[in-house]
């Protein structure tokens, strides 16, 4: 690729032929809705990745599907590009599959439209992106190959803390130089260029049981001594620092009147740097650990977690992405928000990451999320435009 001439010209192809699939986008998001998918739902997680094999091979784009025997298939589409630079990285596009709606919630409210809006299970997180993913991979399709593979990852338990799919995201992330997450853009139609990290914690307390009324000193409460390290965990919390710990479901017992052998709970965590969340795991244990009630013992495992994507990795990205965005004729910022996501993966890898990358949207995980139509072209036309414009990087002309 001649250095800037050739940009230009590959991204005015792209974008003109994004310019006219309004109609198609919106066909293809609606398709996507209609499908439940929630992330326990490997069935329809799986009709998902169906569609978009269908479109993407339709197409002529190479896709591979990896089976997976208790979550959604990963599939990961590619444009191997000339090989000029393919040694400087890939590009990796990412999107998720799975929503958090039951299966169901299709056939009680599917795809509807307001306008240039459109509401429906999942409509924002994720599936417009998804569809926006798949179209900058078709426009990319329609120029000369770029000098370096673009490759998009499809997942399908984002909701759930990417249990089974972090592995195929860091693989799929690895020697990248650039990572383009389409979870929703904010309603201010900013991107997202921090994110929180978190984890989650199963927590178990085992103690003695003894009747309450006759023998209630031969107990050793399990149900107390949850009480107790309740109280020390939530004392973690710093506003100031963004830390914050949160008890938010307890069980215990076996009646009312006998001391507890054994109580549960579960531990949200959040924090915005590594070194918090190193900090802050270390006080966990020590709380965990610490006998509150003699004859109790309590362990704790952790169930799911994101690590957090630290405003540093997105900053040189969003540079470019944003000046794309000036040339197409809109303006963006960056953002903070406390939410998590797969973002924080790849920015733990040390590969420049940038997340909201997708159309616009709100009140995600409820029976209002809608996505902003209007958005779909050109925010896919701002991802084309930057990916093609790291074609100049190693060249100094960017």
């Amino acid at each position: 690729m001649a250095p800037l001439n050739d940009a230009e010209r590959i991204t005015a192809t792209a974008c003109e032929w994004l310019a006219g699939q309004q109609v198609a986008m919106i066909e293809c998001l609606q398709r996507l809705v209609d499908i439940d998918s929630n992330s326990y739902d490997k069935a329809g997680t799986d009709a998902v990745a169906d569609v978009i094999v269908e479109w993407l091979e339709a197409d002529g784009i190479e896709v591979t599907r990896t089976p997976r025997p208790d979550a959604g298939d990963i599939l990961e589409a590619r444009l191997e590009g000339d090989g000029s630079d393919a040694g400087a990285g890939h590009v990796l596009m990412m999107g998720h599959r799975d929503t958090v709606f039951p299966t169901g919630t299709v056939a009680e409210r599917g795809f509807t439209r307001d306008g240039d809006t459109a509401f429906g299970p999942g409509v924002a997180d994720m599936k417009s992106g998804l569809v926006l993913n798949i179209f900058v991979l078709r426009a990319l399709k329609r120029v000369a190959p770029l000098p370096f593979p673009v490759r998009a990852l499809f997942t399908a338990d984002e909701e759930i803390g990417s249990r089974d799919g972090t592995a195929f995201i860091r693989q799929a992330a690895s020697g990248a130089r650039a990572v383009l997450n389409a979870e929703p853009g904010r309603i201010s139609g900013n991107v997202v260029t921090g994110r929180k990290g978190g984890a989650a914690f199963l927590i178990e307390v085992t103690g003695k049981a003894a009747h309450s009324g006759v023998s209630h000193a031969d107990g050793a409460s399990a149900v107390e001594a949850l009480a107790r390290k309740i109280v020390k965990l939530h004392a973690l919390t710093d506003y100031d620092g963004g830390v914050t710990t949160n008890v938010g479901l307890i069980e215990g017992g076996i009646s009312r009147n006998t001391v507890a052998p054994s109580a549960t709970a579960q531990l949200d965590t959040r924090f915005v740097t590594h070194q918090q969340r190193l900090d802050l795991l270390t006080a966990i244990e020590a709380i965990i650990a610490e006998e509150e009630v003699p004859g109790t013992r309590a362990t704790i495992r952790q169930i799911s977690g994101f690590l957090p994507m630290e405003p540093a990795m997105s900053e040189a990205l969003f540079v470019r992405y944003r000046a794309q965005a000036e040339r197409l004729g809109f303006h963006v910022e960056g953002e903070f928000t406390g939410g998590c996501s797969d973002a924080g993966t790849t920015a733990s890898l040390g590969i420049p990451t940038l997340c909201g990358t997708g159309p616009v949207g709100a009140k995600m995980h409820t029976d209002e999320e809608y996505c902003r139509l209007e958005t779909l072209v050109p925010r896919a036309q701002a991802v084309a435009a930057t990916i093609i414009d790291l074609a100049c990087e190693e060249r100094g002309t960017a």
